[in-house]
């Protein structure tokens, strides 16, 4: 094991909610000192990069109320309790898109907010997309934009897209060539 390992002397729950909890935990250090860490307790998520039969990904856009804007994405959402990331997939993405995807490919896993927060993420190439029908959950709004892949990258390095999963997304279908 590495001699960079903090080891927890003791744990407060500062905050318990619907999506998160906060923690305040009291570590010893590498050199023997003792230090405090905040940390987000996060029950992990699952993103997907649709692609269109036309080849467009599926991006989303959505309002996002800790930056207070609106941001362009790609579909995704948490785990529920027990939930495997591939039925969690699948389920997001019809839910938020309207589309059944008949082939999930898992490309990889992220941790968004490494900082922070223990969140881990599960990235899905979703193609083989069939229209189905959406379901939004009753606090949720979105619309939905196809983008072809060129028009992404360039959002990406513009910076209308900030999003580090899309980001992320987006690079992924630029480094597997995904141009139909």
């Amino acid at each position: 094991m590495s001699d960079l390992k903090e080891d927890k002397i003791s744990s407060t729950q500062i905050f318990s909610g619907k999506l998160i909890d906060l923690y305040l935990d009291n570590v010893r250090l590498p050199n023997g000192k003792q230090s405090t860490r905040e940390w987000l307790d996060h029950p992990g998520a699952v993103c997907l990069v649709p692609i269109l039969n036309n080849g467009d990904i599926l991006l989303i856009r959505q309002f996002r109320y800790g930056p207070r804007e609106e941001f362009i994405e790609i579909p995704a959402g948490k785990l529920d309790k027990n939930e495997e990331p591939l039925k969690c997939g699948l389920r997001e993405l019809e839910e938020e898109t309207g589309y059944k995807s008949n082939k999930l490919t898992f490309l990889t896993n992220i941790h968004p907010a490494i900082g922070f927060s223990n969140e881990k993420m599960w990235m899905y190439l979703a193609e083989e997309l069939e229209l189905s029908e959406k379901k939004l959950d009753d606090d949720e709004f979105l619309e939905l934009l196809p983008t072809p892949l060129n028009v992404a990258l360039e959002w990406v390095f513009s910076g209308k897209i900030t999003d580090v999963k899309t980001i992320i997304g987006i690079m992924w279908m630029k480094e597997l060539k995904f141009n139909h």
